[in-house]
């Protein structure tokens, strides 16, 4: 019963932080079988799988061993919380100004509010990921735009590169304004947000 109990709170848990099964192994640096197998009642989280779980999870051992009703108790995240991440998104905007903001000014909201709110820094994380991939990408592409004009390396279509340049990262300007919106809409409406594809500079 136990063990039921602590399998049902680990699943509950994760699903109400909106976190995948992928995502709860990867928080606590276990492997996804294990997560699986502790979530199908196969095997029984203790020792350093248990605390690995509970810090992923934002709680304590204790809680997430002893309280057979902790999942039940859980509640929905504070409106401050989804109030602050509809914010920390709309942050995102300021790469319109420079790109570097965009990873900047959300970094920033952060580190400033990550010890009086809970449960935001998985989210937080992925933000700022995905900004910095954004940026990257946009560095990547004028390399390779600038290059090919330097070494006078001509274009099959009727555009020459200044064209191209400012068609690409107008496009991706575009993109990211509107998945910033649409992420900021996702975290008011504590759902999951979506941003993807990033490389994971913060864990």
């Amino acid at each position: 019963m136990k063990n039921f109990d602590l399998c049902k709170k680990i699943k509950d848990l994760r699903s109400r932080k909106g976190l995948s099964q992928e995502q709860l192994a990867e928080m606590a640096q276990l492997s996804l079988r294990t997560v699986q197998r502790i979530e199908n009642g196969e095997t029984e989280a203790r020792g350093d799988t248990l605390q690995r779980l509970a810090h992923a999870l934002n709680v304590t051992p204790e809680e997430l061993a002893e309280n057979p009703q902790f999942f039940i108790k859980e509640k929905e995240p504070e409106d401050d919380n989804r109030g602050f991440l509809a914010l920390l998104n709309l942050s995102a905007l300021s790469f319109i100004l420079f790109p570097v903001l965009g990873i900047a000014v959300p970094l920033a909201l952060w580190l400033s509010n990550r010890e009086k709110l809970k449960d935001i820094d998985h989210t937080c994380k992925r933000i700022i990921n995905f900004q910095i991939s954004w940026c990257l990408l946009i560095a990547v592409m004028m390399i390779i735009l600038l290059s090919a004009n330097a070494l006078h390396i001509k274009t099959s279509s009727g555009f020459g590169f200044a064209e191209i340049i400012l068609i690409v990262i107008s496009g991706m300007y575009m993109f990211n304004f509107i998945y910033i919106l649409f992420n900021s809409f996702l975290a008011f409406s504590t759902r999951k947000i979506l941003y993807q594809p990033a490389i994971p500079f913060l864990r």
